[in-house]
């Protein structure tokens, strides 16, 4: 039996950490203003954040209120505190899916578009830039009539309240603005980016059916030009409901093919709404006010072994979590420029866009973030003033390795938060943050997911950053890391599964094409009765409250009973320079799992016996004979999903003897095909 106590001393350490960062100003920050305000509106004295965390999940409906007022919620309806509304049943559970605001009415383009009534709307909204097209500024008056004007073509083309709009679309200002003019008019948004081919754009569409599609004639990554004109006549001949293809000339350079069936140019688009002959002869922009739970965005899961879930979110639920995170976690206010390198087909570009509610400038990228150096991202965070960098953990890792030092050549001291997520931040990726980009900053490594579009745990600007950490669960979500066997939650510093254990406004409200509600079940509350299960594997610090993410569940490690995270043992490879990439599975063995190591060498370097043995060791030592694998092994590509995250789950599934379907998620496919030979080789369960 596992002792607790040694065990939370081999993933934390017995004693409190040193902190890499600490507030200059805790009681300066919005998180603090919040703590007063809830402290004067309710009679308490909370005097930190781990009593203001449990009082949120303790008390939901008083601090989602609370939220609503702090964050400006634009609404028709009063304000749940003024006129004493519901804001979820008592007692619900999770698994109850509880309509959340049931009297509110709101629109979340509207929340998007309020700056373009301050200050004549001169503020600006978005900065764009990409591989080809030169930098773009949009002010907040500017948005709100290119929204206008779409909105309006939208509503001539005959979608409305509940239709569906898919952008198959760069990271570009045409696809904000055709994202707001959608839910402005209550249609439903959901987009996938350009680098998905037909079949991971088919496995999407196909179960929603849009009824528009806007999209572009070209893509550029890396220095290269990807014509979208073959892909998108397949994808619009097999979709049948497509009604009008709405191309945007992304590419100056690559002609606008309209042979596609039912296709029109963005700019003629955006006419045909006009009731007049003149520019000023457009309806005006009318949010439609719907309720909180209102479908609004699809998201689609990864689906590395079969079709993606369609996952309904809310337009309320994303919009108070978002505004939740970025104004009182992260004290983004007005004055912030916001970066997120991410694409339309991932959850973060739903983060970035909900940023222009806190009317903050966002800024949009399209293309290889190493073109056409690895500097170019901090070349533009210095001349836009970039205040909060956004972008993988993977990207991190990337740059490091490449030997770039962003502040030995940018101005980067505007820059107080970094974010880092798709995949737990490795420490060494936290020292060369602090190093190389700034060392007065808020780290943020967050967690959460496309499954609730938004984070479970993540920055916090009143809190010190640790080494390897994520700051703090966030407020309102009850996170909880349990035993699977014991179904109950586990002494602080062990191992466990990350469940929350009270309802949250941004869980999905369905899932498409799921009318007795049994697939959603299945994915969420198939393990823990009444308990949100999210499928990663975590620890929470018994000294400083933070986070270690350890993997996924499902593709955690089980060696004689022993649960081990993947991270564990990817933390440890990282610092082999002759490593390029390192994939972690368990393969079943009759009765027990094994664990195999594949390993994508670096140029030059090939995988020998002396390598082999002293990984071995190293894990031997540093973890525990448990982590040792049976087999380390040479691969010649890691499969990734096109989001970047390692896909173990498949390669897990193969090794355990299925043969599987690759969903256009991977983004490398091709490369799930060796494991197929070792299986029926080396690794061949007799």
């Amino acid at each position: 039996m596992t002792n607790p106590i040694a065990e939370a001393e081999s993933i934390f350490g017995p004693t409190c950490p040193t902190p890499l960062w600490t507030p200059s100003a805790p009681e300066a920050t919005n998180m603090f203003a919040f703590m007063q305000m809830v402290n004067n509106r309710h009679g308490l004295n909370l005097a930190s954040y781990p009593e203001l965390l449990e009082w949120s999940t303790d008390q939901i409906d008083l601090f989602w209120s609370a939220v609503w007022d702090f964050t400006n919620i634009i609404s028709s309806t009063p304000a749940p505190s003024a006129s004493g509304a519901m804001v979820v049943p008592k007692d619900a559970h999770p698994a109850d899916v509880p309509v959340w605001f049931p009297e509110a009415r709101l629109n979340y383009a509207e929340n998007c578009l309020w700056p373009a009534h301050v200050d004549n709307g001169n503020s600006i909204a978005i900065y764009s830039a990409s591989e080809t097209r030169p930098l773009e500024k949009v002010t907040f008056a500017e948005l709100h009539t290119r929204v206008q004007r779409c909105a309006a073509a939208l509503r001539a083309a005959g979608v409305t309240v509940n239709d569906r709009v898919g952008g198959y679309i760069a990271n570009c200002i045409e696809a904000v603005v055709a994202m707001l003019a959608t839910i402005s008019i209550g249609a439903i948004w959901s987009s996938t980016s350009p680098d998905f081919g037909t079949k991971g754009v088919l496995e999407r569409f196909s179960q929603i059916k849009p009824k528009v599609i806007f999209t572009v004639n070209a893509v550029v990554y890396n220095g290269r030009t990807f014509s979208q004109k073959e892909k998108l006549e397949e994808i619009i001949n097999n979709l049948p409901e497509v009604e009008h293809v709405v191309i945007v000339p992304f590419h100056p350079k690559e002609p606008v093919d309209l042979s596609i069936r039912s296709s029109i140019t963005f700019d003629d688009f955006m006419s045909t709404g006009r009731n007049g002959p003149g520019e000023a002869d457009f309806p005006p922009l009318v949010f439609e006010q719907l309720p909180f739970n209102h479908p609004g965005f699809i998201l689609f899961s990864s689906g590395t072994t079969g079709n993606p879930k369609c996952i309904v979110h809310s337009t309320g639920g994303p919009l108070l979590q978002h505004k939740k995170e970025h104004m009182i976690h992260g004290d983004v206010s007005p004055k912030d420029v916001v970066f997120q390198y991410t694409t339309t087909g991932w959850m973060m570009w739903n983060w970035l866009v909900s940023t222009l509610s806190v009317g903050a400038a966002i800024v949009l990228f399209d293309g290889s973030p190493l073109r056409p150096s690895g500097y170019y991202l901090y070349q533009l965070a210095e001349e836009l003033g970039v205040t909060c960098f956004g972008a993988s953990a993977k990207y991190f890792a990337a740059i490091e390795e490449a030997g770039i030092q962003p502040n030995t050549k940018h101005d980067l001291s505007k820059i107080r938060s970094v974010y880092s997520t798709g995949s737990p931040l490795k420490p060494e990726s936290f020292d060369f943050i602090y190093a190389y980009i700034n060392k007065d900053l808020c780290l943020g490594s967050i967690t959460g997911g496309t499954d609730i579009v938004s984070l479970f745990a993540g920055h916090n600007t009143m809190l010190p950053v640790y080494r390897g950490e994520i700051q703090c669960i966030c407020l309102g979500m009850k996170v909880e890391c349990w035993d699977e066997e014991t179904a109950k939650s586990v002494p602080r510093g062990n191992k466990g599964d990350l469940v929350c254990t009270k309802p949250f406004p941004c869980a999905p409200v369905y899932f498409w094409n799921d009318s007795d509600g049994s697939k959603y079940r299945s994915a969420y509350f198939s393990n823990f009765e009444n308990v949100w299960y999210h499928g990663d594997f975590m620890a929470i610090s018994p000294h400083t409250g933070g986070i270690l993410m350890l993997g996924r569940s499902d593709g955690t490690l089980n060696p004689g009973g022993i649960r081990i995270g993947t991270a564990e043992l990817y933390n440890l490879i990282e610092p082999y320079e002759q490593i390029a990439d390192c994939l972690v599975v368990g393969q079943p063995m009759h009765d027990d799992e094994r664990v195999i190591m594949f390993l994508q060498m670096a140029e030059g370097h090939e995988l020998d016996d002396n390598l082999i043995n002293k990984i071995r060791l190293h894990i031997r030592s540093e973890l525990s004979p448990r982590h040792v694998p049976s087999f380390i092994l040479p691969v010649a590509d890691i499969p990734h999903t096109t989001n970047g995250k390692k896909v173990e789950v498949a390669v897990k599934r193969i090794l355990g003897g299925q043969d599987i379907v690759p969903s256009g998620a991977i983004s490398n496919p091709d490369s799930l095909q060796i494991f197929y030979t070792f299986r029926n080789t080396t690794l061949k369960v007799e």
